[in-house]
């Protein structure tokens, strides 16, 4: 395979006249500099939607397409689209070159109005002349950049899968290095240095490595969706290739379903598990944590789990081992493995016998997710439901543990089972890279780079035999196996000297991984069990093991480090033919309100940075709907602010309406079969009618009724004073969720009915005080009995006085005692007011009343209070009793302040700037006089808190421990977080 190393240098496919065009020039650096890098994005948002990447990686991937370019134009100078095919042929690996080629071929049948690409051929077009010295035509220019951004697509792709499994989120010019240090081809093709370091600072593996709950959840989903792909390569990339070979269709012959048993079913049981904890992890609240419990328990009653232990049945038999051999021997089917492509035949023969173990240890990692859960989980719900699974599958865990015990994977599978490890991302791999230095400290005079510069997996360790140069000779070599290199060892006999202490083996030589070919060789009377290393630049290494099932284990892990990649890359386009084959199909519009495509005059959308979830700015009301309960992604955020300010631009009773017309989907139209076709012609578009209805189902109709049940839980929840208001909302609420079929979704609605049941039959919550002490015993200021408050107060309010003395009552009562005693009113009022209610300024509206009841309370209780206070100092018959009172309205105020009542601080405030109080300034400065210097101080700060637009208010509401009693009047902004009102007391 031809290899290139930096732009502007030359092919090593014979060409000596390639540096026609340096690209390191510092004037045609610059022209190229940051051309790709904004387009580079893009491509990244395409391969992984949900993660950002900084600059310094983009611009190493501009570099190396910039490198690839060099190679792509060397000389003799590429004037024609076959010139540059004939060219991606000869230097890139197999298969790449062909989906390469398949890309770039789709861009240039579309044409340049119509073109694809991401990457701005109009831009490179006129560059590229000066580079060819020649002009050329953009169909040429179209295929060049397809080639560039395909493999830019490869490269970044590559390293997000690498950065999802350390729990980032967003790519870094070292992640790319080290993603590209793992991946033969890539290395191969920029053929990457062994002196270049890729690994990054290794820590003490000893640190606190203990994990949350959450994060052992979000670690499980991590799991499980690796899991599926390791799943999708055996079905995909090994069955259906063994499947299209004639010999095995035939269906009489049993051999597939004897190699793969019912690796379909754990394939869907899998995809199902993981859809459920994914959903229940978006129905979880953002402070509480998921019971995932139920999860396993809905399966495990279910008796779903029992698909494993028909797997592991089958799997573990010798009959399987011994097909599998038996069918990899036929001429026919070595011939067609063989032209699957480089490798494939022994991945066949030794990768994929070690890959249909993988359900069955991975099963016992459920155990362990479970026993973990167990032991972390708060919840008295989850654990009830995690110990009632475990339960339920301790039967299939003694079975496996059988079955592995009498079969002859035994020493492999506990060693597997030994390694399962449950430490979450950056932890994990800091973990491996100490093993990797621990074990280079065993290894005396190692030459080069360190391992964990050069590798980021450890793979395999054990002693072989090598075989000399002459056939005859063997030596025993410990040899240690990572994904960027092969080290052979030997055993040290030297003991520990003043010098230092002597690693237990002695380095004898190592290769590079991607620089060396597997080849298998048949046993001899002389060798048995060996196997050869062939590097490209340096002598073959015969080595042999010590039995049949150890040259297995070995083969096995080489021949998977050989081929990973481009199986990987074989997997990835398979996925991408079926969803071209099989198109998301949609309702037609006519016949469903929310199929209608985006336009700008439905919704404008702005693409928010760093982030898979786009920002709303305006829509249609059914385009709002269809965001709520997106399919592609949920948004909890804009889940809540839209049940916080619907009732802004729409009733209740139209968004139930709405959601329920979301929820009936009616299935796509499909293209009618053509009676005059051949029934295998029938056959071939009844299956793709079935995948694409499959794929509907799938992406499409469950999320979008799942998120429409999770818009309900919420309103109902959150926001059930809707249902209150309006009995007839409530009724049609639970008539739909009766209506509600199939398991999955009948979950869901369970747990909607729960919450309406609880909320209809819970009574008004009384006040608790979170302290742990009785509340304060009542201030009086004079008590008095009950006779003669009757003749101090009010016919209204009990007394007997027709004509009230409002300044007598004050000033008899004791001013904390006030204070408190209207801090609990108002806590109260406060407490009541909805979100909704102060969205779109509905106490302003004609039906105030209905939509603002609570808020309207507590603005005329805010009032009174006002006017009381107002009435209290003015309605005084002399200028003493005057002092007196408003000295005693200070001194509530003052009280409000030292509580926190914010609201009652605003009422005394209010009563003091009004006009019929702001004019009494003898009194004022008497006032002044009379206070105690503590009380004065208060008063003033106090009395600062509403100049410049409250803005002290606003510093003081935020540096003060709650509880606190905010005052309304004095917010501008009223949309607020309903989790905001939620006050401790």
């Amino acid at each position: 395979m031809t290899m290139f190393a930096t732009a502007g240098s030359s092919c090593s496919s014979g060409v000596t006249d390639a540096h026609f065009y340096n690209f390191d020039s510092e004037q045609n650096a610059q022209k190229w500099k940051h051309l790709f890098l904004s387009s580079l994005q893009k491509v990244l948002k395409q391969v992984h939607p949900t993660l950002a990447a900084k600059d310094d990686a983009l611009e190493y991937v501009e570099s190396l397409i910039l490198r690839l370019l060099a190679m792509l134009c060397a000389r003799p100078a590429p004037h024609t689209v076959q010139d540059v095919e004939e060219r991606v042929q000869r230097t890139f690996p197999n298969p790449i070159d062909r989906w390469a080629i398949g890309d770039a071929q789709a861009a240039i049948e579309k044409g340049r109005k119509k073109s694809p690409l991401v990457l701005p051929a109009d831009k490179a077009h006129p560059l590229l002349r000066d580079v060819l010295q020649t002009k050329i035509d953009y169909q040429v220019t179209l295929y060049i950049v397809a080639v560039l951004e395909y493999i830019s697509a490869d490269i970044l792709k590559l390293a997000g899968n690498y950065v999802k499994n350390i729990r980032h989120i967003e790519v870094t010019q070292q992640d790319i290095r080290v993603a590209m240090c793992a991946d033969k081809v890539l290395m191969d093709m920029f053929q990457q240095d062994e002196d270049n370091e890729v690994s990054g600072v290794v820590e003490d593996p000893n640190l606190d490595t203990s994990l949350t709950y959450d994060e052992l959840v979000k670690d499980l989903i991590q799991e499980q969706k690796t899991y599926i792909r390791d799943l999708n390569m055996i079905i995909k990339v090994f069955r259906d290739k063994l499947q299209q070979i004639p010999s095995l269709q035939d269906s009489s012959v049993r051999d597939l379903e004897i190699i793969f048993s019912n690796i379909t079913e754990i394939h869907e049981f899998s995809v199902n598990l993981l859809g459920s904890l994914e959903d229940t992890l978006e129905v979880t609240e953002e402070n509480e944590s998921p019971v995932i419990g139920s999860c396993f328990e809905e399966l495990a009653e279910g008796a779903e789990f029992d698909v494993y232990g028909k797997y592991a049945s089958d799997v573990l038999r010798q009959e399987c081992a011994d097909t599998l051999m038996e069918v990899v021997s036929r001429q026919e089917v070595s011939d067609a493995l063989i032209s699957a492509g480089h490798g494939f035949k022994e991945a066949v023969k030794y990768y994929l016998p070690k890959l249909l173990l993988v359900p069955i240890f991975h099963v016992f990692t459920y155990f362990k997710y479970i026993e973990l859960l167990l032991s972390l989980t708060e919840s008295e719900e989850g654990r009830d439901s995690l110990e009632q699974v475990k339960g339920l599958l301790w039967p299939l865990q003694s079975q496996l543990e059988r079955n592995i015990q009498n079969s002859l994977y035994a020493p492999y599978l506990k060693r597997k089972l030994g390694e399962i490890s449950l430490r979450h991302g950056r932890l994990n791999r800091q973990q491996t890279l100490w093993k990797m230095k621990e074990l280079q400290t065993s290894i005396d005079s190692w030459e080069g780079k360190g391992i964990t510069q050069c590798c980021n997996e450890f793979v395999l360790e054990g002693d072989l035999l090598k075989l000399g140069a002459t056939g005859k000779k063997q030596t025993e070599r410990h040899v240690f196996l990572f994904d960027g290199l092969i080290v052979l060892c030997k055993s040290n006999n030297r003991k520990a000297s003043a010098a230092g202490q002597v690693g237990e083996y002695r380095y004898k030589e190592k290769f590079l991984t991607r620089m060396v070919e597997i080849l298998d060789r048949e046993d001899t009377e002389e060798v048995k069990h060996s196997f050869e290393i062939k590097p490209r630049d340096q002598p073959s290494v015969v080595l042999i093991a010590k039995s049949a099932e150890d040259k297995n284990t070995w083969m096995a892990a080489l021949v998977m480090l050989n081929t990973r990649s481009m199986l990987e890359r074989t997997l990835d386009s398979i996925l991408l033919d079926e969803e071209k084959q099989h198109p998301l199909r949609l309702p037609d519009p006519s016949v469903y309100l929310f199929a209608i495509e985006d336009s700008e005059s439905n919704i404008i959308i702005e693409e928010k940075e760093n982030s898979g979830t786009p920002l709303i700015k305006g829509a249609t009301l059914p385009k709002l709907v269809e965001r709520l309960t997106y399919h592609m992604y949920a948004s909890p955020m804009f889940v809540r602010t839209f049940l916080t300010t619907y009732r802004s631009f729409c009733t209740p009773a139209e968004l139930l309406d709405l959601l329920i017309q979301r929820f009936d989907i009616p299935e796509p139209e499909l293209p009618s079969v053509n009676e005059e076709d051949t029934q295998e012609v029938k056959n071939q578009q009844l299956s793709i009618h079935r995948e694409i209805l499959k794929r509907f189902r799938k992406e499409y109709s469950q999320p979008v009724q799942f998120r429409v049940l999770n818009v309900l839980r919420h309103w109902v929840d959150y926001h059930f004073y809707d249902f209150e208001r309006d009995k007839a909302l409530l009724e049609n609420l639970t008539s739909f969720l009766e209506k509600v079929k199939g398991k999955s979704m009948r979950k869901w609605v369970e747990s909607i009915t729960k919450i309406i049941q609880r909320r209809c039959n819970e009574e008004q919550r009384e006040i608790t005080f979170s302290l742990n002490r009785s509340p304060p015993s009542p201030k009086w200021h004079i008590r008095l009995d009950e006779k003669d408050w009757e003749n101090i107060l009010p016919i209204s309010a009990g007394g007997c006085l027709a004509t009230p003395d409002y300044a007598r009552a004050l000033l008899m009562l004791h001013p904390i005692e006030i204070a408190r005693q209207l801090t609990l009113l108002e806590f109260e009022l406060y407490r009541a007011v909805k979100p909704s209610e102060l969205v779109g300024t509905p106490w302003t509206k004609e039906n105030k009343e209905k939509r603002s009841p609570n808020l309207l309370k507590l603005i005329h209780h805010t009032n009174n209070v006002t006017h009381w206070f107002m009435r209290c100092i003015v309605d005084t018959d002399n200028f003493e009793e005057r002092v007196a009172v408003m000295i005693r309205v200070v001194e509530i105020m003052v009280m409000f302040h030292e509580i926190n009542n914010f609201s009652g601080v605003f009422e005394v405030s209010s009563a003091l700037h009004s006009a019929a109080v702001h004019r009494l300034e003898l009194t004022k400065m008497e006032v002044r006089k009379r206070l105690p210097p503590g009380q004065l101080k208060v008063f003033e700060e106090i009395s600062e808190l509403n100049q410049n637009h409250c803005k002290k208010y606003q510093e003081k509401l935020r540096s003060i421990n709650p509880p606190c009693v905010p005052f309304f009047g004095k917010l501008k902004n009223f949309y607020f977080v309903y989790f905001a009102v939620k006050l401790q007391v």
